[in-house]
């Protein structure tokens, strides 16, 4: 007799071991506490000490488990620090939210190279650094693992004054592509997931009535099917699906979660 899967079944995270690194920002945030609901024990990193224990007492407020690591995966000393923190205690690592992310928005011609290496450094060489070195320790565990990259809708559609943006997306989505080939073989799952705009500090003013935010925000609305902005909230099914045997089929694929922005 075949039993019928349960949610229970495909979505549970108990006893897994998840990272997440930009944890104080919007979309970490709530993968964050998307990863704790399904019973994962979460390790939180990011710059913002005072926002990460608010992040972890939500989650423990919740019933949920969660440690903190007061640091960005800017560097290899940085990322070693990150992930011995996840791994303490011996749990190993299971599963890699890859939340840092940045945008300086300017015309080519005014925008300096410091702001292009900015935006590369944290959009693309941060991911690198620490798809790197999870990579490694789940090669090493030989037991599989979820990795999960954060993209953009602008990885494939360019938009005016995001010339280093929409490259760093780019990016990321070809990092996401050439790891599931690499570690495909070894049972490492690798997605991305592409937002359009959803509400975060980068992007509070195109929900606001003041200044030009009705107007972008009106011509943004303009090519979303479902007639609305993206809020945080709306990443908690896809994070659960990406990290949970619910994808152990899935590998190389960016998911939009964006509301039809691309479909059309």
């Amino acid at each position: 007799m075949t039993l019928m899967p349960t949610p229970d079944s495909i979505f549970d995270l108990t006893g897994k071991s998840a990272l997440v690194t930009g944890a104080t920002g919007a979309f970490g945030e709530q993968a964050a506490l998307a990863l704790a609901g399904a019973g994962a024990h979460v390790t939180i990193a990011g710059a913002n000490e005072e926002k990460l224990r608010e992040v972890e007492a939500s989650i423990t407020a919740a019933g949920g488990r969660a440690a903190t690591v007061t640091r960005r995966p800017s560097n290899e000393a940085e990322v070693d620090e990150i992930m011995a923190r996840a791994c303490a205690g011996g749990r190993g690592i299971d599963i890699v939210v890859s939340g840092t992310g940045t945008n300086l928005v300017s015309p080519i011609h005014e925008q300096s190279v410091k702001d292009w290496d900015t935006v590369m450094d944290v959009n693309v060489r941060q991911s690198w650094l620490l798809c790197r070195a999870a990579g490694k320790i789940m090669l090493e565990q030989a037991r599989g693992g979820k990795v999960i990259l954060m993209s953009s809708a602008r990885s494939t559609l360019g938009m005016a004054n995001y010339s280093a943006y929409c490259p760093s997306k780019a990016a990321i989505d070809l990092l996401t592509r050439s790891l599931a080939c690499e570690w495909g073989p070894h049972g490492i799952q690798v997605n991305a997931i592409a937002p359009t705009v959803f509400r975060s500090e980068l992007t509070g003013w195109m929900f606001s009535d003041e200044g030009n935010g009705p107007a972008v925000r009106s011509n943004v609305l303009r090519r979303i099917p479902l007639g609305r902005l993206g809020e945080p909230t709306d990443f908690h099914g896809v994070i659960q699906l990406l990290a949970s045997k619910g994808s152990d089929f899935m590998t190389g694929a960016i998911v939009h979660v964006d509301g039809g922005y691309t479909a059309g």
